[in-house]
């Protein structure tokens, strides 16, 4: 079964789509360790998000957050501690490798904040277009045929 997909059409009606065809060809890209560690995408507002990551075991100290320009990194590793190795399981369910996950952000997305609460790191995101990027109302202007019958008299206009 083929994956590739042609983005061809997009290109003759839409500027700019590059990127997005390099985002969707990633996300189809990307393998099992992508599922590590499970997480969930929410939509909080409008314009804004929450990224929720089960990290049972990590404690904060043991995490890093790091915010690029359309991206955003979480990092976890969890240092050895003396005596764990004498330490026997008879199961060990809790996942304690360490992971690095990426989340490609659209535009003018960016990371508000971040808590960690029983074993769930959450980040708030928020889109934060700039005002000259927002979209605005354009004056039309009267031409300088239209302006040039408005100056004469009322009856040479109805002479013309």
């Amino acid at each position: 079964m083929s994956t590739a997909f042609d983005f061809t059409p997009l290109y003759s009606s839409m500027i700019g789509v590059d990127r997005m065809v390099e985002l969707v060809e990633t996300a189809l890209r990307s393998g099992a360790s992508a599922s590590y560690p499970p997480y969930d995408i929410e939509k909080t507002g409008e314009n804004a998000y929450r990224l929720s990551l089960a990290l049972a075991g990590f404690a904060p100290s043991d995490l890093e957050i790091v915010a690029e320009p359309n991206l955003l990194v979480i990092k976890g590793e969890r240092p050895t501690r003396d005596g764990q190795g004498a330490r026997s399981f008879l199961h060990q369910g809790l996942a304690q490798r360490a992971f690095e996950r990426r989340f490609e952000l659209a535009d003018y997305v960016v990371a508000k904040d971040a808590s960690h609460a029983h074993g769930v790191l959450s980040i708030d995101l928020a889109r934060e277009v700039p005002d000259a990027l927002k979209p605005r109302q354009i004056p039309i202007g009267v031409g300088a045929a239209q302006q040039a019958l408005d100056l004469k008299p009322a009856k040479a206009r109805k002479a013309a």
